[in-house]
């Protein structure tokens, strides 16, 4: 099995290489080229920083975004976007401005309004909730980093949520894609359990 994880310029490569090693993944290419991406059986998107940057990142690759549309949208190849990569899924952010995102599940990635007592970014581990049946989320607890939160349009999209002076979306899907606002690759074994269960999905 090929796994493309992208480099734009704009993940936690390293981390998120050796998770998915400790995973069971094998053949990881850690790739910029739209071509292996079109051929590849999993694609893995991670991101950290500001949406407005990470997309402009990720639109500077001549035919990524083209590529990623082939495979994922489709041929439906299995995705998971981390972190910021997940919120790239969105319609659109509105950190620094309003930015276009791959709108692919449809939403906006808003500001977490702080709540009296509690800080943001929304950092540390918080539970984990699926919020309808799926297969690749489990009730756990995972690391979170993050200022801005994916409001999603349709409540079907969202799989997972957390609290943090209110309710966030911890995880989005549709089909062959799915979404992840924790980092698996710092949330140790209930990390590893979720990308060992996105390397055996077959939606």
């Amino acid at each position: 099995m090929t796994l493309a994880l992208i480099d734009y310029g704009a993940g936690n490569l390293h981390s998120v290489h050796n998770a998915l090693k400790a995973a069971g993944a094998a053949n990881i290419a850690v790739t910029a080229d739209p071509s292996i991406v079109e051929k590849a059986e999993r694609i893995v998107l991670p991101g950290v920083g500001a949406f407005a940057h990470c997309m402009e990142a990720l639109s500077a690759i001549g035919s990524m975004i083209e590529a990623l549309e082939s495979r994922v949208l489709q041929d439906k190849a299995p995705f998971l976007g981390i972190c910021v990569g997940m919120q790239l899924l969105a319609d659109a952010g509105v950190e620094h401005g309003t930015t276009q995102g791959l709108g692919w599940i449809g939403g906006t990635v808003q500001a977490i309004k702080p709540a009296e007592g509690l800080k943001v970014p929304h950092m540390g581990w918080n539970d984990v909730k699926p919020v309808s049946d799926v297969p690749l989320i489990e009730t756990g607890e995972a690391y979170f980093l993050h200022g801005y939160h994916f409001d999603v349009t349709n409540s079907a999209d969202k799989l997972a949520a957390t609290n943090h002076g209110g309710e966030l979306v911890a995880a989005v899907g549709r089909d062959n894609i799915i979404g992840v606002q924790f980092h698996p690759e710092k949330s140790q074994a209930y990390g590893i359990n979720f990308l060992k269960r996105f390397l055996e999905w077959r939606p």
